[in-house]
């Protein structure tokens, strides 16, 4: 699949996911393009990290991207065509202490990628809320809660893990307000 300046981050995150898994290369995408998947594109992120499972070689992920037109500068690969780039952040793959982490396929027509879940990309957000009191972080688990079905149990129970029920009476606050619509002046 060709990669153009239209594609769309999840176009992106998606067509990498599947790229790594046909070249067997087990590659979880996370943070804030997995937080975009589950929005439908609300929040649009720089870059798209994936968590590598297991051992994998320099040379087979600079394989796996250049077959996409993606070259390595640095620690980040980039198009020269596409304005996202991709990184590979050190594992293991966990959300605050959590490593008991499920990543489920989604597939748009490139092929199957593994994505966070829409619970794990949500509690991927509040651990962000939780940690380093970060509101952008904290909007996108609501986001990500108002457009998928989430379970709130488990966000629960791993709230309690993470020392953090107040923060998440503080989430479950933000998705009971109505949604804020933008005023645009003339």
């Amino acid at each position: 699949m060709k990669l153009n300046t239209r594609a769309s981050l999840s176009t992106v995150a998606l067509t990498v996911g599947a790229v790594l898994r046909r070249r067997g290369i087990t590659a979880v995408l996370t943070g804030g393009a997995c937080a975009s998947l589950h929005t439908g594109g609300a929040y649009v992120s720089n870059d798209a990290d994936f968590v590598v499972r297991g051992a994998v070689r320099q040379a087979a992920l600079d394989s796996a991207l250049g077959e996409l037109g993606f070259e390595r500068q640095g620690d980040r690969y980039v198009h020269p065509r596409v304005s996202f780039y991709v990184e590979f952040p050190p594992g293991p793959l966990a959300i605050g202490s959590d490593l008991d982490i499920h990543p489920v396929e989604v597939d748009r027509g490139a092929g199957p990628a593994l994505v966070l879940s829409p619970t794990d990309s949500c509690r991927d957000r509040l651990a962000a809320f939780y940690h380093w009191r970060d509101r952008q972080s904290l909007r996108l688990a609501v986001s990500i809660a108002r457009a998928q079905p989430v379970d709130f149990k488990v966000i629960e129970k791993w709230s309690r893990a993470e020392g953090s029920l107040e923060a998440y009476a503080e989430f479950l606050r933000e998705l009971t307000r109505p949604k804020r619509t933008r005023v645009r002046r003339v």
